[in-house]
């Protein structure tokens, strides 16, 4: 097959065979098929050619992406599957990478892992389970843990249940706390950490006091004597409210 014309185009170029074909290639194929110096390719070195240029451009690739995040051997690998890279070339691509340390499981996950604890809320179980998923070893993953202590666990479970606490115009104590247990369990904390600081926190249910007597005047037009009794105290006990609250508001309430 004859080369007709070898253009340069940036810092690519262009090999224009007789058969109408164009192949893009880079500077590293040039150079490793010596074609500038050939008027003619066998169907061997065609096939080695385009080879080449389809490895070089997914490499290429990949160094682009991992310029924007440090990433994981398994992303990348699983970024490579997904393009229908050929495995030789993504076992050549993850060597390559890994001998010029742009692969790094053990670097990603104290990157990972700090960049969580500093930009978000995500507690040590979340973001052990976000490492794991990318197949970093568990060796690593505890080495980077580490930097959770138990001072950063406690100080970040009290912003967040302060944060909730101010934003609480409806749920009563009890109804709170299950709430906020269960949204802390899913952003990965213990639930001994959790407890530890919910069954501190006191909370002060005298502004839902309108909430009880809205419930109250909606089953008096219903009920009475001890039917109505027994309705409220279902219905605020479904709410959250405790005996001791629901005692007293009967008492000062309903006669």
């Amino acid at each position: 097959m004859k080369i007709l014309n070898i253009k340069k185009v940036g810092n690519k170029y262009k090999i224009i065979l007789d058969n109408g074909e164009v192949i893009t290639a880079n500077d590293h194929v040039i150079v490793n098929s010596n074609i500038l110096y050939k008027k003619k390719l066998t169907p061997k070195e065609l096939t080695e050619l385009q080879n080449q240029t389809a490895y070089y451009e997914n490499y290429d690739k990949t160094l682009k992406m991992i310029s924007r995040k440090i990433r994981s051997e398994y992303e990348i690998k699983k970024h490579l599957k997904n393009n229908n890279v050929s495995d030789d070339d993504i076992a050549k691509i993850i060597s390559k990478l890994k001998e010029i340390n742009l692969i790094n499981d053990e670097l990603f996950a104290q990157s990972y892992t700090n960049d969580k604890i500093n930009l978000t809320l995500d507690g040590p179980y979340k973001i052990k389970k976000q490492l794991e998923d990318n197949h970093i070893n568990q060796t690593y993953i505890e080495n980077a843990l580490s930097n959770f202590t138990q001072n950063l666990i406690d100080t970040k479970l009290d912003k967040i249940i302060q944060k909730k606490l101010k934003s609480n115009t409806k749920d009563t104590s009890c109804i709170f706390k299950q709430k906020t247990a269960l949204y802390l369990i899913n952003l990965g904390y213990s639930r001994e950490d959790i407890y530890n600081h919910l069954d501190n926190l006191h909370l002060d249910n005298s502004h839902l006091t309108h909430e009880m007597e809205k419930i109250y005047n909606k089953l008096k037009t219903k009920y009475d004597g001890y039917t109505l009794k027994n309705k409220l105290k279902q219905k605020l006990y479904s709410k959250g409210f405790t005996n001791e609250e629901i005692n007293n508001f009967i008492e000062k309430t309903v006669h």
